[in-house]
């Protein structure tokens, strides 16, 4: 029962930031950062979540560090290369931009209408990660965009009130943040030019911009310093100067105490110096010729430096550019500092590619024609993240070679069925979106869509060959795919227009049969020949669920009309049921034992019935309303006691061996059943994303107002950024209601289907928030990228039998085999426990622990294994 979080599939990208660090994609996926190699063709989640959905991803120069702070302003701070959770903290406000410095030191947010830097956690332990280092609140509205220098010494904020404010890291005497105004809309963008492009710029005699400013309508400023020029009170206000001369006198008086006590310090250093011999003084001399030596050559050093320092001029704009897309705005840009590219996206789904300083357009695509969210370049510049959250698109484009290295797209509603390939390697899903998608289960990458149906999809099952998956939709059509040419080859329909809820293939894979939701039959097909053979009715109700036994020819089919059927399909007679269970409640879903001798029935009270299929004897009742209660809506009215009134399970899945019942429904859990016992062994909570309706438990009363709940009411003006961060609800009831609420834009969790793979060792769930996968802990499992030829099980009962008893732990634990980790954890004598537990390395400790929590609760020997544990 080690099942662990491992991956989140097929969920579609919703907005915020995108970042490509070392060759991967860093994205937000809900309240989850995912992480997609695009060089080896992976995608994978960390293990972390955020309390809200992410919308703002920044990482430190080296990669190391990873901060994803989420819509409410809580951020995480996280070790990429460990995958290792250092600290998190809240920024008291939304965040529109995070930045780290170039030396990695030093992180600037825009929190609101403030500048926030902060010191970041280093190697040396301290008592505080993140240290405020200074707070500028300089600017009248939100900051939306913040940038370093390349010395790391300035931070330009922009901000709505269309004006670019300049900071100095530290405390600069005298030095007064200069506002550079001339924008006519909000300024969405704000970023530095790099040392070579200045250079770039200037050779030819030309003058070039140190510093762009973009903005909202398309216009490109470039900002020039001048270092040079004297810097004047006369065009300051008269507060301003009046401070600013208070400032210079105050400094020149410090000026003159410091040469004051300079020349004191001279006149003592010469009277102790007549005292010392010829000698010393020599060298005393030599020191300090060769000090003077060394600071000329810094100030040369930095006097050559093509990066000017930005206190003491004067700023003034030298050049507009203007990006003509008619009827579009700007919705996103990134800069490549070192090759001086820019690349700008627009609301209407076009992208520009531009070299600075010359503004030379090197490439123009469309992508869609909804709004580009979020663009990102590589370390190189040659590969360009792109980022469409109103379709879910995200895509990586070579735009040198014009050619796609990365082109996903999940689920942009609810994922309504999943099912596993018979060797476990695929992973089929059917959701609301009329699309069917096939993933690789290691990989995470989905290899195919398919885009036929023209309604929901509500069932898809794979072949026994697992060469071909078969889907049912409410459009009236089973569609048959070929998963080797990628093309449907077979579509069975009805005489007339029906919708399809549910669907089953027979042992063989030869006899297809489908459930309607509207005229309560059940279809029987020929896979091979593709005509209709049979027509069951029966049911007075929908029918939800259906299932064959895998060794006999039993059909069972599951009704809201509160019964379950069977019916033997291969009767040439086709009379009805063979045999009628009667329940209490309705029925919602249907699952038959791998080895045909039990049936589970889940009902809407939240019980789950165990019968004999051929006898039709009730084997058991498992009480499962209050395992699944469990978090409130919004818009509940109920006590928390009575919460769990309208909780259901709507999918069960057994095991392999039959031992175990999985049970996923209306609820943020999915529950894991012994089926011998029926007992409930362990509960999953499928999602903490505060961000979606039915996640806590308890509301908070402060909320309620006169109108109904504070969350359910839109009182202010969401960005588009904002609204993209939710996934679509396709709830009926929410999108009716009254104008000016947004009870729409909280869909609740839910899991709509459990699937289990053959190997037993992964599982998986279709929420709210995509596919999400859980498996055994990796410390367990087969790696043999850590295997030689001498590491065998043999070689493990060799190093037992010479008391090598750490060598054949690490060899156990190398092959992972837990079989084999048990036996020889058991063999070790109590005598050599302790010299065995100080030699495991550290990655094989949480595995080893793993093990020893199983060894526990079955194991007669219990001090035996405390004292591993001590």
């Amino acid at each position: 029962m080690n099942f662990t979080f491992s991956n989140l599939i097929g969920a579609p990208y919703r907005g915020g930031t995108l970042l490509i660090c070392n060759n991967e994609l860093l994205t937000p996926v809900g309240n989850r950062v995912g992480q997609v190699s695009l060089t080896e063709s992976t995608s994978k989640c960390l293990p972390f979540e955020n309390l809200t959905q992410i919308r703002v991803l920044c990482v430190s120069p080296d990669g190391a560090l990873l901060m994803s702070v989420d819509k409410d302003g809580r951020a995480l701070l996280i070790n990429r290369k460990r995958q290792v959770l250092l600290h998190h903290f809240s920024f008291k406000g939304p965040v529109a931009c995070a930045r780290f410095s170039p030396d990695g030191r030093y992180v600037a947010v825009a929190v609101g209408h403030l500048v926030q830097v902060w010191l970041c956690p280093s190697a040396e332990k301290q008592m505080n990660p993140m240290q405020l280092h200074r707070t500028y609140g300089h600017c009248h509205t939100d900051v939306l965009d913040v940038a370093w220098s390349p010395d790391g010494n300035f931070i330009a904020a922009a901000s709505k009130d269309i004006t670019v404010r300049v900071f100095s890291l530290n405390p600069i005497p005298g030095y007064e943040p200069p506002t550079l105004a001339g924008h006519k809309d909000a300024i969405i963008g704000v970023f530095f030019s790099s040392p070579a492009t200045i250079a770039k710029g200037t050779s030819d005699g030309g003058e070039a911009p140190v510093m762009y400013s973009l903005s909202a309508d398309g216009a490109l400023h470039g900002w020039t310093y001048d270092a040079s020029a004297a810097y004047t009170l006369d065009n300051l206000a008269p507060p301003v100067a009046k401070r600013k001369r208070k400032e210079m006198q105050e400094a020149e008086e410090q000026r003159k105490l410091e040469q004051e006590e300079q020349q004191q310090q001279e006149e003592q250093a010469e009277q102790a110096q007549d005292d010392q011999p010829q000698q010393q003084q020599q060298q005393q001399d030599g020191v300090k010729d060769a000090a003077a030596t060394a600071r000329q050559q810094d100030g040369a050093t930095t006097s050559s430096s093509p990066f000017p320092s930005l206190a003491g001029g004067k700023w003034y704009l030298s050049r507009k550019h203007y990006f003509h897309q008619r009827g579009a705005r700007v919705s996103s840009y990134d800069h490549h500092s070192p090759s001086g590219l820019l690349a700008v996206g627009f609301s209407n789904g076009v992208f520009d590619l531009y070299q600075l300083p010359d503004f030379d357009n090197l490439h123009t695509l469309s992508v869609s024609r909804e709004r580009i969210s979020s663009l990102a370049f590589n370390g190189g510049g040659d590969w360009l993240a792109v980022g469409c959250a109103a379709l879910g698109q995200l895509l990586v484009w070579e735009w040198r070679s014009e050619t796609y290295v990365l082109k996903q797209q999940g689920h942009y509603h609810d994922i309504a069925a999943t099912a596993f390939s018979p060797d476990g390697a695929l992973i089929a899903t059917g959701a609301d979106d009329c699309k069917v998608k096939v993933f690789q289960q290691s990989s995470g990458f989905c290899f195919v869509t398919f885009s036929e149906h023209t309604a929901p999809v509500t069932a898809v099952a794979f072949l026994p060959s697992g060469h071909a998956l078969l889907s049912a939709s409410l459009d009236g059509t089973v569609r048959a795919w070929d998963l080797v040419r990628y093309r449907n080859f077979r579509t069975l329909t009805s005489p007339t227009p029906v919708q399809f809820g549910c669907l089953a293939v027979d042992p063989g894979g030869e006899v297809v049969v489908a459930g309607t939701v509207d005229t309560f039959q059940i279809y029987v097909w020929s896979l091979k020949t593709g005509r209709l053979t049979d027509v069951l009715a029966g049911h007075e109700g929908p029918v939800s669920g259906l299932a064959f036994s895998p060794v006999t020819s039993l059909l069972a089919s599951c009704s809201w009309d509160r019964t379950v059927r069977t019916w033997d399909v291969y009767d040439s007679g086709g009379s009805g049921a063979t045999e009628v269970l009667e329940h209490r409640h309705d029925v919602l879903t249907v699952a038959m034992r791998p080895d045909g001798r039990q049936l589970a029935a889940a009902t809407l009270d939240g019980s789950i019935y165990l019968w004999d299929p051929v006898e039709g004897e009730l084997q058991g009742t498992i009480e499962g309303r209050r395992d699944i209660k469990g978090g409130r809506l919004q818009s509940d009215r109920r006590a928390a006691g009575n919460s769990a009134s309208g909780a259901a399970f709507t999918s069960l899945a057994y095991s392999a061996d039959g031992a175990l019942l999985l049970a996923g429904g209306k609820s943020k859990y999915v529950c894991v059943y012994d089926v011998a016992e029926r007992l409930m062994l362990r509960r999953f909570q499928l999602s903490y994303n505060r961000g979606l309706d039915g996640v806590l438990d308890q509301l908070n009363s402060k909320h309620m107002t006169d109108a109904g709940p504070l969350q359910l009411l839109n009182t202010d003006d969401q960005e588009d950024d904002m609204v993209e961060l939710l996934p679509p609800s396709t709830d009926l009831a929410a999108s009716a209601d009254v104008p000016g609420t947004s009870a729409g834009k909280r869909p609740m969790v839910r899991c709509r289907s459990v699937a289990l793979s053959p190997t037993g060792r992964v599982w998986a769930a279709a929420t709210t928030e995509g596919l999400m996968l859980y498996s055994l802990d990796e410390g367990l499992l087969f790696d043999p990228t850590d295997l030689t030829e001498e590491l065998t099980p043999a070689a493990a009962q060799a190093a037992l039998a010479s008391r090598s008893f750490l060598r054949a732990l690490l060899i156990a634990l190398r092959l992972g085999d837990p079989a084999l980790v048990r036996h020889v954890v058991l063999a070790t004598p109590p005598a050599a426990v302790a010299t065995t537990v100080a030699g495991v390395p550290a990655v094989f400790v949480p595995a080893v622990l793993s093990a020893l929590a199983e060894y526990a609760a079955d194991c007669p020997h219990l001090e035996f294994v405390l004292m591993w544990v001590r």
